[in-house]
């Protein structure tokens, strides 16, 4: 399998990397810090083509696919702006959307979405539920021509910059007693519908929110595939968004390990740069290893999806590295600065708070591993 970088794959990653650059880590590290959107970096890419990559080219995308999102989200962060809704609208709702909607929710849709116009974030995760997706309470039941949604999500990003969400609803209950599950595409500004900001300490541009169905009626056409069906969409949503969270670690990674790099080399505390001293270059060294393996096993998760090959285990294991990998890189990096690393010129704090959010979402390292464990070594499950 041959993951060597084209020319194309070059072309399409100094491009991103140039519009990035021309916003930077301290218009990042801003936005983090006032809680602010970084919505004209989205615009931007979304204007030269980069954000809707992955969408088909008949509904105003690029026609390419998840190897090349990923490469907009690795290069973007690599240049200091991580961008953590690329995950949620562009990996998982276009991916879902232009897979199971039906062609008027394509056409509605994807065109705005591949522009930057528009986004559309996911809704799945609940109080009471977690990972746990047959616990899942809230529920959408049919009234004639409409659907009524009734419950709570929660920890859901970027609702405050989004047109709709793509909701994950309980529709019905299999003979097992688990839910049925089906997907939903809901206006924002729908009646019934209640946004509350929910507070992080993580500093990032992107604001979470806990949200409230008051039976909010949607028409039925806003069904995403077949009712009861949703188990199997939102799986082909998941492993894109796990590999794309990857690559932003990746790229998290690089920009980290890069700043450091620079600054060891420049910084003299004695005779001698203290990158000269081995207790700063092994740290950054051993986290370039660990960031350089993480973006091979990246590659190969799109590289699966792409072909409509499993890649359940590479994505999982792609996420769990890439979020080791950055959080390791970030964390030498600050080191690697001494007092310097907390300061606010140098932009290292949001980003280790950002790794640091990776390594539990959108999946955990505990779930990960359970997957590993039952998925790739046959052993018994644990939950």
């Amino acid at each position: 399998m041959d993951f060597a970088a084209g020319d194309e794959d070059r072309a399409l990653r100094a491009a991103v990397a140039d519009v990035a650059r021309g916003f930077g880590p301290a218009y990042y590290a801003s936005k983090a810090e006032a809680r602010e959107p970084t919505g004209e970096l989205w615009a931007a890419l979304g204007k030269s083509g980069y954000i809707g990559v992955n969408i088909p080219e008949a509904y105003g995308g690029g026609g390419a696919g998840l190897t090349e999102l990923a490469a907009v989200c690795e290069e973007t962060a690599a240049e200091g702006c991580p961008l953590l809704l690329t995950l949620v609208s562009c990996g998982i709702s276009a991916e879902v959307i232009a897979e199971y909607g039906t062609e008027e929710q394509k056409q509605a849709w994807l065109p705005k979405m591949a522009s930057g116009d528009s986004m559309v974030v996911f809704a799945i995760t609940e109080p009471d539920a977690g990972s746990n997706t047959h616990r899942l309470a809230t529920t959408a039941t049919r009234d004639g021509d409409e659907y009524v949604l009734k419950g709570q999500k929660y920890y859901i990003s970027g609702v405050d910059q989004a047109d709709a969400i793509l909701v994950v609803a309980r529709t019905g209950t299999d003979p097992k007693g688990r839910g049925q599950l089906s997907l939903f595409l809901v206006d924002t500004d729908a009646a019934g519908l209640t946004a509350q900001p929910l507070p992080v300490s993580v500093t990032l541009p992107e604001r979470q929110f806990t949200l409230f169905f008051d039976d909010v009626r949607i028409p039925a056409s806003r069904l995403v595939g077949a009712e009861g069906d949703g188990f199997r969409q939102v799986f082909h949503g998941l492993n894109p968004e796990r590999i794309t969270g990857a690559a932003l670690c990746v790229g998290i990674g690089r920009f980290a390990l890069d700043k450091a790099a620079r600054y060891a080399s420049e910084r003299q505390v004695w005779d001698v740069p203290v990158g000269a001293h081995q207790g700063v270059s092994h740290t950054l060294a051993a986290a370039k290893i660990e960031v350089e393996s993480a973006a091979l096993m990246t590659a190969k998760a799109a590289w699966l999806h792409d072909r409509g090959e499993p890649a359940g285990e590479a994505s999982n294991m792609a996420k769990y590295l890439a979020a080791e990998a950055a959080l390791a890189a970030v964390d030498a990096a600050i080191q690697a600065h001494g007092g310097n690393g907390v300061s606010s010129e140098h932009g290292l704090i949001p980003l280790w708070g950002l790794a640091r959010l990776l390594r539990i979402a959108p999946v955990s390292r505990e779930m990960i591993l359970n997957y590993v464990a039952q998925h790739s070594l046959g052993l018994p499950r644990s939950y």
